[in-house]
């Protein structure tokens, strides 16, 4: 697939979950939480993880509403992690996506709310009462979602997080808790839009490596730009890794030889890939370049 056209179908694709976004995340609720809501998750950011539903839907020739349901959802979900981990009692971070973070601009109680209020609008989203999404995929898009957030995934990954700061962790254990943290949410992606069709197992295998892949990579890159890059070009407070003393792949294998574990990883997604037998998976592909070859 040519550079352009990849570039124009994502736009595409951003342009269409922002839309579903600003229909669905609601203006009326009480008290400004709607407003405080639409704050943390409109206009802004790399819409990565609904790129990675819609292109493993396309690949295995899925749901076409399931999916953006799935894309919205996922961002849902994203978004109010990071409202819940900038605040004081976290990371306390005073910008995120170039702009003050939801806790600076509305208050804690109001940020913790409009996070709460994020999580459950997901499993709104892909459970409608319409009869256009099958209950059975209503029910697995679900599964999928809540595992990768909750303790066995994400929650219990910021967990491992907190509980690290000021430890040396070895390279399994950090491993360990970024796949929660951010690769847990990442394979989800990918598998909720697998899951919008239906791929043999040797198809379903690949892209569950794929995104378990992408998404360590990910994580390695994060902490990459965290030394590298400034917070101009991050949108979000460059150096707090090592401000707050927490361990990071750069901190465990120095700087050159986290650079190249992210390569090492694109190239096992590349071939998870090529494995999986599926004839379109070149977006996926794409996707996973870009992970890497990226400075924000």
């Amino acid at each position: 697939m040519r550079s352009d056209d990849f570039e124009a179908w994502t736009t595409l694709e951003q342009r269409a979950v922002e839309r579903a976004l600003e229909e669905w995340v609601p203006t009326n609720s009480p008290a400004g939480l709607g407003e405080a809501m639409r704050y943390g998750v409109l206009d802004g950011g790399k819409r990565l993880r609904p790129l990675l539903v819609r292109a493993a839907s396309e690949a295995v020739r899925g749901h076409a509403e399931a999916a953006l349901r799935a894309a919205v959802a996922v961002e849902l979900i994203h978004a109010y992690s990071l409202v819940h981990d900038d605040m004081p009692c976290m990371d306390n971070d005073v910008l995120r996506r170039g702009k003050p973070t939801v806790h600076v601009q509305y208050g804690q109680a109001q940020a913790m709310l409009a996070g709460d209020a994020m999580q459950a609008l997901a499993f709104e989203v892909l459970t409608p009462d319409t009869g256009t999404v099958p209950p059975a995929l209503q029910a697995r898009l679900c599964a999928l979602l809540a595992r990768s957030a909750g303790h066995a995934g994400m929650a219990g990954g910021q967990a491992i997080d907190l509980a690290s700061i000021g430890v040396a962790l070895d390279e399994a254990r950090l491993r360990d808790m970024h796949r929660r943290k951010t690769g847990a949410l990442l394979q989800a992606s990918v598998l909720m839009g697998a899951a919008c069709g239906t791929p043999d197992g040797r198809a379903w295998s690949a892209l569950a490596e794929y995104g378990a892949t992408i998404g360590l990579a990910f994580q390695v890159v994060d902490d990459i730009l965290d030394v590298t890059q400034a917070s101009e070009t991050l949108g979000k407070t460059a150096g707090k890794d090592e401000h707050h003393n927490k361990p990071t792949y750069v901190s465990l294998m120095g700087l050159d030889a986290a650079r190249r574990h992210a390569l090492e990883l694109r190239d096992q997604a590349h071939a998870a890939l090529a494995r999986s037998g599926l004839q379109d998976a070149a977006r996926l592909a794409l996707l996973a370049d870009k992970v890497v070859d990226r400075d924000s």
